[in-house]
């Protein structure tokens, strides 16, 4: 490989509201003439980038090297943005592209667990997200454009009380989980006995030999069982939220678990393994109302305040459109799964880009909800 890091593996295909990839019984598949189709399979959106390359890179420089974050910019380089000359050196030796900042990566976690303990102590209002960005090298705050409550102006003074640490974007649409009311499918639907809709992830096995699907933590709060067109899947194992968004449901025998996602008219996507998602990577998800669409993760280790003290941490962002009843979903960067669905910024109950604007989603990483819940993907033979 020449001087610099270029993505050339072929990868194909995310986002929250209920739906995703998990693959049940062929005998239980059938019989879905009553749900609207989703749209057909979407190509990714811009060039193809490697999901293993900047996880591997950051790993090798280590926690302590001065690398604030990476990202893949349009035209597929990956770029490692660094707080010191030393590093960039380093960096340029692995022949990636080094970009200087102006912050370390201390010093801006340090101003995002501030904004943690004030949301999760006090609360952050109507503010949407946050997160260290690795693009503009500071924590980047999002709040919606007409919000100028006491309690919003409040945690805003505070994050702008860190100078040019941060940088505070408004934004439109309202930002919500994405279950919907009135079903569950698994990659496909999946059915709460409580009457509300999510998808299916990933199908999984725990380190105890006991078979699980993955979803979203707020797909699982209160415990219920799940069924699929009128067969029972099995009851909630684990569940998480706020704080996190991720839980997991037993799984009966008679299903047949398999390591693949539901592609919605371009056949079923292998799950080969685990990706860490990288800022301008490519990702793709499945979910019950929307099928399979496409866009290019944006940030990671997001915050992000679902109101009503429903704060959780740790999500990524990405721009492919999610609706509700996606919540759940597998998110995958070619055939790796990166996450699970977690919510999205909606105006009048649709993705941003049905609006002219870009899409906001989010997705819980899959690597948190496997040690959490000590268990491993079902991958395809």
């Amino acid at each position: 490989m020449s001087g610099r890091f270029r993505v050339g593996a072929a990868l194909a295909g995310v986002v929250v509201l209920t739906t995703t990839g998990l693959v049940a019984a062929n005998w239980a598949t059938a019989g879905t003439a009553d749900q609207p189709d989703p749209q057909p399979a979407a190509k990714p959106a811009g060039p193809v980038t490697n999901p293993l390359l900047a996880e591997t890179l950051e790993s090798e420089l280590g926690s302590d090297s001065g690398v604030v974050g990476s990202y893949y910019d349009e035209a597929g380089e990956l770029i490692v943005a660094v707080s010191n000359l030393s590093t960039a050196a380093l960096v340029r030796q692995i022949g990636a592209v080094p970009r200087l900042v102006k912050f370390t990566a201390r010093q801006l976690n340090a101003v995002q667990g501030e904004l943690n303990q004030l949301a999760s102590t006090s609360s952050a209002g109507k503010v949407r997200s946050w997160y260290v960005d690795p693009i503009t090298g500071t924590v980047v705050v999002s709040v919606p454009k007409n919000a100028h409550d006491l309690i919003t102006n409040r945690f805003l003074r505070r994050a702008e009380a860190n100078g040019d640490r941060v940088t505070v974007r408004r934004v439109a649409g309202t930002i919500r989980t994405t279950a919907d009311d009135f079903g569950l499918r698994g990659g496909l639907q999946v059915d709460k006995n409580t009457g509300y809709v999510c998808s299916l992830g990933f199908n999984a096995r725990t380190r105890k030999g006991n078979r699980i699907f993955l979803t979203a933590g707020h797909c699982t709060s209160g415990k219920p069982s799940f069924s699929r067109n009128g067969y029972v899947l099995g009851n909630t194992y684990t569940s998480t939220f706020p704080g996190h968004d991720f839980g997991s449901v037993g799984v009966i025998e008679g299903w047949d678990q398999q390591g693949y996602v539901e592609g919605w008219g371009s056949g079923n996507v292998a799950v080969k393994g685990i990706a860490d998602a990288t800022v301008g990577s490519t990702v793709c998800k499945s979910g019950k109302s929307t099928g399979w669409t496409c866009g290019r993760i944006v940030a990671r280790n997001v915050t992000v305040n679902y109101g009503n003290n429903r704060v959780v941490r740790g999500l990524f962002q990405h721009t492919a459109c999610v609706e509700s009843g996606d919540s759940g979903g597998a998110n995958m960067t070619g055939n790796y799964a990166q996450g699970i669905t977690s919510g999205a910024a909606l105006i009048d109950g649709q993705c941003l880009e049905k609006s002219g604007q870009t899409n906001e989603s989010y997705a819980q990483p899959i690597g948190e909800v496997l040690r959490a819940t000590e268990s491993r993907l079902i991958l395809a033979n």
